[in-house]
């Protein structure tokens, strides 16, 4: 059995591996300790937390527990987080690229553009929220328009398209 300075630094590591809640039958599986006992550790935790000057909380909601930054602390992390870089093929790149100059701008358009089907990569560049479609093409068949996105802005650090480079050749 663990002393209670390991069982705290045991459940100190849960909650900071985790980044996310921890249930407290998830805690008692681990650390094979009765839910009252845990319950007792838990809350002499979080008053050490509180009252010491660290940046770092233990907050409980319901049944579980989360480890997080103090609320104090963030205007400074939000300064921190940058967006995550994408890793795109350079088939999507040329892809949104394409549609980035050219939109609004059809699946078929592009297809003839670059050569090859661009279904998936299409369907991929909405998922991550870079591009959507914009309506439809008053043509046969009415086919789907895509236009980049403003998370496509933020992820290639524009703020207009106005910013893109000048094209000296390419896409006509």
């Amino acid at each position: 059995m663990l002393m209670k300075n390991e069982v705290k630094a045991a459940i100190e590591a849960i909650l900071f591996i985790r980044s996310e809640k921890v249930t407290i039958s998830e805690f008692t599986e681990l650390l094979d300790l009765e839910q009252a006992e845990l319950h007792i550790i838990i809350n002499e935790m979080i008053n050490e937390y509180n009252n010491s000057s660290r940046g770092i909380q233990i907050i409980k909601d319901k049944n579980s527990y989360i480890m997080c930054t103090k609320p104090e602390f963030s205007e400074l992390l939000s300064n921190m987080t940058k967006p995550a870089i994408r890793r795109l093929s350079q088939a999507a790149l040329e892809t949104l690229a394409i549609i980035a100059y050219k939109q609004p701008v059809t699946k078929a358009e592009i297809e003839q553009i670059r050569g090859v089907k661009v279904e998936k990569i299409v369907n991929n560049l909405i998922e991550q929220g870079l591009i959507v479609e914009t309506g439809k093409k008053q043509t046969v068949g009415k086919p789907a328009m895509y236009s980049t996105t403003d998370e496509f802005l933020k992820v290639f650090g524009l703020t207009s398209l106005d910013d893109l480079p000048d094209i000296k050749e390419g896409i006509s």
